[in-house]
């Protein structure tokens, strides 16, 4: 079996329940409520694609408290609910939600709606997922079929026929007024489930409403009488009151709270892996005008990824060696920031070798026995369709020439390699593959022309040009297509057999960057194949963000055991210090005075971007050299490590005096408020007397034997060389690590610590992760909650990689980790608008999918 083989198994995640939650599923099914007939032909059918026993167990487990949480069709007494489930991006969320379809239509949910993506291959794909896992037919084949074709079965339809779902839409078409008035009945009427998968738009939302009134509304309630269940797939997107003032909705938010309302009986449940959004809905949003707003009022529900998910943690921690390769070389050719205009004459060298290793990865594949499965190339270079359309071109140019070189001499044996196009091919396998399980060269190149036969270069976006992403193919041979597109790349959209991805874009909102990773998902058979190509800042921002998830996830089981509800959850996050960048602007509700209340506990702050104005930096290192002698003289000891020095149990009032002094840029106010003097201030006066009466300093040194030490407090101190942004520098901002705001690593975290609270520390981090091994990188937010660990004051000097005489040798900077705390954190008053939010963070790209005017 694939479980005894692969070891595959799959946690099933927490649970933040409100307080009136109440379980009526257990006692229905006892009682012969609810049937096993949908979800009897879906486990089935997850069965016969091979997945583990394990994991088909744990979606059963999971789908089954979802539903529970749910309301009780049987109950006809009027009911809402509001809840979200919380997953990983390309981790099954739709597997997931088919399953939760499949129950509540055996519980007797009879009106389904799916509210998928903003484009229209979104919508398809997910259609097509709910033909295949809970109607049993090919909707798009029976909308033009003639009665004699009519019953195109697939999926769970080829295990029991008896009870077909009807489907108001199809693979081919949203909702259509006309057609969905072909049904006479009302939805009372109806005695099978009704389902329609809808693109998230405000005319269809708009279409479905006026149809929903007009044809099955009862007059004297204006209330649809069957109870209604809304999944919203990506609930993040398009789904948030984004209107800075309270009493303006978007459209879409509007509609879809209307169309709740419509109900005596509803149940609202968004799914997403970038929650951060959601949890800044207000829920005190309740009026009769509004409705009530979409907060996850009722549960939070967290799915844990399988252990065989090709998730971050792998791909920028554990093996980013293996999998990550840089992109420097597109400035000139293809600038991250571009025009509409902008001439694609050629591609830049990183993308050409990018193309090549997808070419051999697929014949590796091809030997390997999977040539009947399908590959995919993600190309995100650009979020204008001209752009992309003109990045197609010149890499359909490649692939031809590849082609043709192939047709020609790939049967020549070692000759071949006199062709410079198949040598090419060569030195890129003996780069990346030559040690891969079954890739010898000959076997590669042997595979060549089948694979470059079949290969295509699509476009996938909004265009007149764009391709749709055919994978119901089954044949000898899969797919093969590099996938050229912006957006639609970016959000909901699967590649089927993703192996290399190249991405070129520059947005630093969580959800935004977390959205783009079409790389995560599961790769069985190949993962080892697998490379990302991007810039070094994205690198850093995804090591950065996939410890925020973590951490959300982790904070959600212990909020679990806390027995805390949605809305506490809720305010814990939004006192998380990354709470000003983890979502859009425009979903953060205004652009005036925001009151943020932070709370520091367990987590790191670091200075990384510092104004270049040398006055201020010799201060800053005036301030920290003054504390570190100032803590000699009061006989703090301190004591030599691998990696610097720890003097230990110095007070409180020396690190505050050096935190007054150091200052990230010449004004008051920092350009990162998590820096801001005021709030860290304000957070350690709360705790002086008790958590944060001691602290620890750790003087990091680098471990580079080619880097000159500087003279810093008595000590040799090596600098850590790190790179800047060139274009924040010639603007006078050091912005260290580039966007990813990291300056040290998580080891820094164990100084002050014994070998046993380290050890210790990383048992109970395995144990809280039973189903998955422990990673190589662990959150560093561990080593922060060692019961009676002092806070970590951190002193580093950063070297700037930067060709620039006027660059100083040594930049102190630093980073504070603080402990847990028993009491709660202040509020901060920022005036965030959106040229500050600019200066703090950079610009968020708005997708250009259509032609518009230029950057």
């Amino acid at each position: 079996m694939i479980e005894e083989k692969y070891g595959i198994s799959m946690g099933l995640g927490a649970i933040v329940d409100a307080e009136d939650f109440k379980p009526w599923l257990h006692d229905a099914r006892i009682n012969g409520e609810i049937k096993d007939f949908y979800w009897g032909r879906y486990r089935r059918l997850l069965g016969l694609k091979g997945l583990p026993k394990s994991v088909i167990d744990g979606t059963d487990e999971v789908t089954y408290r979802v539903l529970d949480r749910l309301g009780n069709p049987n109950n006809l007494n009027p009911w809402s609910r509001r809840g979200m489930v919380v997953g990983h991006v390309q981790s099954g969320k739709t597997a997931n939600y088919t399953g939760l379809i499949c129950k509540a239509a055996d519980a007797g949910y009879r009106l389904i709606v799916v509210i998928a993506g903003i484009h229209n291959n979104l919508r398809n794909q997910t259609q097509a997922r709910i033909d295949e896992g809970f109607i049993g037919r090919d909707t798009g084949r029976l909308a033009h079929a003639n009665k004699a074709q009519r019953q195109k079965i697939i999926g769970v339809g080829q295990f029991d026929q008896r009870e077909f779902p009807v489907s108001l839409t199809n693979t081919l078409r949203d909702f259509n007024k006309a057609t969905a008035t072909t049904f006479t009945a009302q939805l009372s009427q109806i005695n099978v489930p009704v389902v329609l998968v809808i693109k998230k738009n405000s005319s269809t939302l708009k279409n479905l409403l006026e149809w929903l009134k007009e044809h099955s509304v009862h007059q004297s309630t204006q209330m649809v009488s069957q109870p209604m269940l809304l999944i919203d797939d990506e609930a993040d997107n398009a789904s948030i009151n984004t209107a800075y003032q309270r009493d303006e909705v978007t459209r879409i938010n509007s509609q879809i709270r209307e169309l709740l309302s419509l109900f005596h009986r509803s149940c609202y449940v968004g799914y997403t892996a970038t929650p951060f959004a959601n949890i800044f809905i207000d829920p005190d949003t309740d009026d009769e005008a509004l409705k009530q707003d979409l907060f996850p009022r009722d549960f939070i529900i967290g799915l844990d990824a399988p252990s065989n998910y090709f998730g971050a943690q792998k791909i920028f921690l554990d093996a980013r060696d293996q999998h990550i390769r840089l992109i420097d070389d597109n400035e000139d050719v293809m600038p991250m920031k571009h025009k509409i205009d902008h001439s694609v004459d050629v591609i830049p060298g990183s993308l050409v070798e990018a193309v090549r290793a997808f070419i051999v990865a697929r014949a590796i594949r091809n030997a390997r026995g999977q040539q009947a499965d399908h590959a995919s190339m993600l190309v995100n270079a650009s979020r204008f369709t001209d752009v992309q359309g003109r990045i197609r071109s010149r890499i359909a140019d490649m692939v031809a020439h590849i082609r043709d070189a192939v047709a020609v001499d790939a049967g020549k044996g070692p000759a071949a390699l006199r062709n410079p196009e198949i040598a090419a091919l060569h030195a890129t396998w003996k780069r990346e593959f030559a040690d891969a399980e079954g890739a010898d060269w000959p076997s590669v190149q042997a595979r060549l022309h089948e694979v470059l036969v079949a290969a295509r270069v699509v476009e996938v976006n909004a265009s007149k040009r764009a391709q749709a992403l055919d994978y119901d193919h089954v044949g000898e041979h899969g797919i093969t297509v590099v996938a050229v597109g912006g957006f639609s790349l970016s959000r909901g959209l699967t590649l089927e057999g993703l192996t290399v991805s190249y991405f070129l874009r520059n947005s630093m909102m969580y959800d935004t960057l977390m959205q783009m990773g079409r790389w995560f998902g599961y790769r069985p058979g190949y993962e080892d194949l697998c490379r990302v190509w991007m810039p070094a800042d994205g690198v850093g921002w995804y090591a950065h963000i996939h410890e925020a998830m973590d951490d959300l996830q982790i904070q959600l089981k212990r909020m679990e055991l806390a027995k805390a509800t949605p809305a506490q959850f809720g305010l814990a996050v939004r006192s998380h210090p990354e709470a000003l960048i983890v979502t859009a602007r425009n979903k953060m509700g205004t652009g005036k005075e925001l009151p943020v209340k932070v709370g520091l506990a367990e987590n790191l702050i670091e200075t990384t971007r510092i104004v270049l104005d040398h006055v201020q930096l010799d201060a800053n290192l005036r301030a920290g050299d003054d504390l570190l002698n100032s803590a000699a003289s009061m006989g703090v000891s301190r004591s030599e490590r691998p990696r610097g020095y720890l003097l230990s149990g110095v007070d409180v009032e020396l690190i505050k005096d050096f935190l007054r002094r150091y200052r990230t840029e010449p004004g008051l106010r920092p350009a990162n408020p998590l820096t801001d003097p005021k709030l860290i201030n304000d957070y350690i006066d709360a705790r002086a007397a008790d958590e944060l009466a001691k602290w620890d300093v750790f003087i990091a040194s680098s471990t580079r034997k080619d880097m000159t030490p500087l003279h810093f407090a008595g000590l040799d101190i090596v600098p850590y060389e790190l790179s800047v942004d060139p274009d924040m520098a010639r603007g006078d901002v050091l912005a260290f690590s580039g966007a990813s705001r990291r300056i040290g690593s998580a080891e820094d975290e164990t100084e002050g610590l014994t070998a046993t609270q380290i050890a210790d520390a990383r048992e109970a981090f395995r144990l809280s992760r039973p189903d998955q091994k422990l990673p190589k990188t662990v959150n560093p937010r561990i080593y922060r909650q060692v019961p009676g660990r002092r806070p970590l004051l951190i002193l580093r000097l950063v070297k700037p990689k930067l060709d620039d005489p006027v660059m100083p040798l040594g930049v102190l900077a630093w980073g504070l980790s603080f402990p847990s705390s028993r009491i709660g954190g202040g509020t901060v008053e920022y005036v965030v608008n959106t040229i500050r939010m600019r200066e703090m963070f950079g610009e968020e790209e708005i997708e250009q999918e259509a032609l518009g005017d230029p950057e």
